[in-house]
């Protein structure tokens, strides 16, 4: 075993006995699943890279400008009028992850985060075919710096140096929106100081995880390895070790040529460390569900291809639950996923209807503060109001004007004459509505107001009318 089996949790694999870090030098992956990770990865790449210049109905497929709180989400507006929406959204998607993680572990780790991605498809495979495979590696680590080892040093940090600042731009497409980003790029660096600086920043971040923190941004930073910890059970499954198999009575032992192992009790694990070597995190599967595993299933096509050498059956290491290795269970849609699935299905559901019921332009109506009515001839009362509209859309509002729907009364512009909404703008002003008295019921009276736009009516809100007392 690479740590013993009563104490191997009281730390993590990355770490070395005298508390200074344990390098990681992982065999390079290879197999069915390796491969089937590579396409998932590409896809996923081109996605990631690809969502801040995607545009849906003019609105940017994804963008999270937290600075000026407008998020767009699939192609939809939310504005922090749609906080809610937001919320709910967000809440889908921890709801989503915790289903996924009790279903199947850490899997999202292993297949689908960026970080992993990134790490293991991207700067990895540079760092393979630059420094080469675990052994080359090593003794490229312990080298003196000559000039080999400065020339592969110099063109792999100046090769990452070079995909951080590209993964920047892309971050900060995400975050300022991407017309902004390439109207940015095209007036030049001179002109926008501080944005440049801020991606120099954000290259630096990305570059000092990926080329240095690189694991230990899963085992120490990312609180997901955490939430696994609370969410599995014994029907989760997971890349587990079947050491049932494996162990057998007398426990794992090395491979020998035309021995018997069944008869002499030992298991099928040949204790060859494949499994360690070819772990991205450096831990041993051998000794159950850790932290530190993220599900990448380097280490089942590692032995996979040991078995296959030495003529056993493949599936010692494999997705499995611990109830599906001890008790030969299999998966079953347990009451906990049922739980999970119908929030997730009630959510999900709430969130669709909220936006469809979401208007495109929200209209607020609200008196002036401080002010009180006006009473004028012909035994009129005046409230002032100022208003604000939102167009969520990328199209103008032409022609917009107001109407008193109930009760019957006038609203007068200050500006006198209608006006239009820029796409994806705001627009305020100032207006007066002008009641009879023998309309009102009260000295508070509720308003219902509609917006139109070139005479159709697009949204209705409401407001607060004040009136003498006398008047009920």
């Amino acid at each position: 075993m690479s740590q013993d089996q009563d104490n191997f949790r009281d730390s993590i694999g990355t770490i070395k006995e005298d508390g200074k870090r344990a390098w990681v030098f992982p065999k390079k992956p290879s197999g069915k699943l390796y491969e089937y990770r590579k396409y998932v990865s590409y896809v996923l790449l081109t996605f990631l890279i690809a969502s801040p210049f995607v545009k849906i109905n003019g609105n940017q497929f994804l963008m999270f400008n937290v600075l000026e709180r407008r998020f767009n989400i699939f192609g939809f507006p939310f504005y922090p009028q749609d906080f809610h929406l937001f919320v709910i959204s967000m809440i889908i998607g921890v709801v989503f992850i915790a289903l996924f993680t009790v279903a199947f572990g850490r899997i999202f780790c292993g297949w689908m985060c960026p970080q992993t991605i990134f790490m293991e498809m991207v700067f990895r495979r540079i760092e393979y075919w630059i420094d080469g495979d675990r052994g080359a590696q090593m003794r490229l680590d312990r080298q003196e710096w000559n000039a080999e080892k400065i020339r592969k040093r110099a063109l792999k940090w100046f090769i990452f140096f070079i995909i951080s600042f590209i993964i920047a731009n892309v971050f900060l497409a995400y975050l300022i929106g991407s017309d902004r980003l390439i109207q940015y790029i095209t007036d030049g660096p001179a002109q926008h100081i501080s944005t440049m600086i801020s991606l120099l920043i954000f290259t630096g971040v990305f570059y000092f995880v990926f080329a240095w923190f690189r694991e230990q941004v899963c085992i120490i930073a990312c609180p997901y390895g955490r939430m696994q910890g609370v969410l599995l059970d014994n029907k989760s499954i997971v890349v587990a070790y079947d050491y049932e198999r494996g162990e057998a009575e007398n426990g794992r032992k090395k491979w020998r040529k035309n021995e018997d192992r069944e008869a002499l009790g030992n298991g099928d694990c040949i204790d060859c460390n494949q499994c360690v070597n070819v772990c991205p995190t450096g831990i041993d599967i051998r000794n159950g569900t850790q932290l530190e595993c993220v599900n990448c299933t380097a280490c089942i096509d590692e032995c996979d291809t040991i078995m296959e050498k030495v003529n056993l059956p493949k599936g010692l290491i494999r997705y499995a639950s611990e109830d599906e290795i001890t008790k030969k269970e299999k998966f079953k849609f347990t009451p906990r996923l049922k739980g999970y699935t119908a929030v997730l299905v009630i959510l999900t559901g709430v969130l669709v209807g909220m936006m469809f019921l979401r208007n495109d332009l929200e209209a607020n109506i609200l008196r002036l503060p401080g002010q009180l009515y006006e009473h004028k001839e012909g035994n009129i009362i005046s409230n002032v109001y100022t208003y604000k509209l939102l167009n969520k859309t990328t199209k103008a509002v032409e022609d917009v004007h107001f109407e008193l729907i109930s009760p019957k009364g006038e609203i007068i512009l200050v500006r006198h004459e209608n006006f239009d909404v820029a796409p994806e703008a705001l627009a305020e002003g100032t207006l007066f509505i002008e009641i009879n008295q023998s309309a009102l019921s009260g000295d508070k009276n509720n308003l219902k107001i509609g917006v139109y736009s070139n005479d159709k009516l697009i949204e209705t809100t409401t407001a607060r009318f004040l009136a003498p007392r006398s008047y009920k």
